[in-house]
């Protein structure tokens, strides 16, 4: 039987997974609003990504897949991982300069979005989840390691690339 934080983290997956999925549709599609990849690769390229057209879709893919991972409860630590290495990029390359508020261009939504996977990957998915068969369901220290570990370890090797 179900519990209601069964059903408060579906809300939470659902809806910070399918708004982190459209968010990179955005990217790769061009649409709800979004530029599609040839402009966002020109933005990318702008702030040292290059190509920026390969990177538009590393980050559009991350956080598409990463959002519908999370959305779903599928293989959530990897999921998780995909969208803390796109905001460890985001902060670096864009928002960390601009200080803490999001109002000023700051990091404020991109740390939330971090703690969010994170704290989801730590917590587990729940039962009303994909992962709830497998041994990686339940969350807990390996799985929200695992995520940090792998999201900043891609970031890393974004950035220095």
């Amino acid at each position: 039987m179900s519990s209601a934080a069964d059903w408060g983290l579906l809300l939470i997956r659902l809806t910070f997974g399918l708004l982190m999925a459209a968010h990179g549709a955005q990217k790769l599609f061009g649409i709800f609003g979004g530029t599609g990849l040839t402009a966002t690769g020109r933005a990318f390229e702008s702030i040292g990504y290059r190509p920026g057209k390969l990177f538009a879709v590393i980050g559009g893919l991350s956080e598409f897949l990463g959002g519908l991972g999370l959305a779903l409860g599928l293989l959530t630590p990897l999921a998780a991982a995909a969208l803390i290495a796109v905001m460890i990029n985001a902060m670096a390359t864009v928002t960390g300069a601009h200080g803490l508020w999001d109002t000023d261009g700051g990091v404020e939504y991109n740390v939330c979005i971090t703690v969010v996977a994170l704290a989801v990957a730590a917590i587990g998915p729940g039962r009303l989840a994909v992962d709830r068969f497998f041994r990686w369901g339940t969350g807990g220290w390996p799985e929200a390691a695992l995520a940090l570990g792998l999201g900043g370890g891609a970031a890393a090797i974004t950035l220095i690339v």
